[in-house]
């Protein structure tokens, strides 16, 4: 049976007013910055489920929202996934890092040390859902379930930097510890791990740059 439908509710605007909410959009990203000195002062639980509501918004394979949110501010969680985290790492930097990839990451200062994951008010598990079970106990598969939770984790993002908050993407290898120490099903898979809160005191960040838009899009 088909869905039933609604109206959109869109209003076209001009677009000298599209202009500027776009350049108003793209200036506040630009702020955005990836940033690895954490203070440890809480971040009320409302703001982050407000960002993690925008995620849930986004689009998804056949709208099944493939995606699953662990918001975590347990100090003694932090602790083990802090742990379990820093034995990955440990082992990836010193057998299972390439040369190459050791020199590519040697600028931005990162190591197998990851103290932010305990001093972060809030770290966020990022599961993509990967089957689901019916009401009446079938298990049926996800559809581009890797595809939307990077959508989805997109938003929130860009949802907490609107907040005020600033963020870190941590993706340790393999990371199957978080199913254990959160009690996720073998059927949802770790996509990523997202440390926020607020920047240190002084907090400093790389000196990079982002590409161009011609290096990054070709109009046909």
């Amino acid at each position: 049976m088909d869905a039933p439908m609604i109206s959109l509710g869109y209003t076209r605007r001009p677009e000298a007013e599209m202009t500027a909410a776009a350049e108003t959009f793209l200036a506040e990203l630009r702020r955005r910055r990836t940033v690895r000195d954490f203070s440890p002062d809480p971040v009320p639980r409302q703001i982050v489920a407000l960002a993690l509501r925008a995620a849930g918004t986004a689009p998804s394979g056949a709208n099944l929202q493939p995606w699953h949110f662990v918001a975590v501010s347990d100090p003694a969680v932090k602790r083990r996934i802090r742990a379990a985290a820093e034995a990955e790492e440990r082992e990836f930097y010193g057998h299972r890092a390439p040369a190459e990839w050791r020199e590519v990451l040697a600028p931005l200062g990162t190591g197998p040390e990851k103290p932010f994951l305990e001093t972060a008010p809030w770290l966020i598990a990022i599961f993509a859902v990967n089957a689901y079970d019916t009401p009446d106990g079938r298990r049926r598969q996800t559809y581009y379930p890797k595809e939307s939770v990077g959508i989805a984790t997109g938003f929130l993002i860009a949802a907490l930097h609107a907040a005020g908050l600033v963020t870190l993407t941590h993706t340790p290898s393999p990371m199957a510890f978080l199913n254990d120490i959160l009690g996720r099903p073998t059927t949802e898979k770790p996509f990523l791990l997202l440390v926020v809160g607020y920047p240190a005191a002084g907090a400093q960040v790389p000196a990079i740059t982002k590409k161009s838009l011609e290096e990054i899009a070709t109009w046909v």
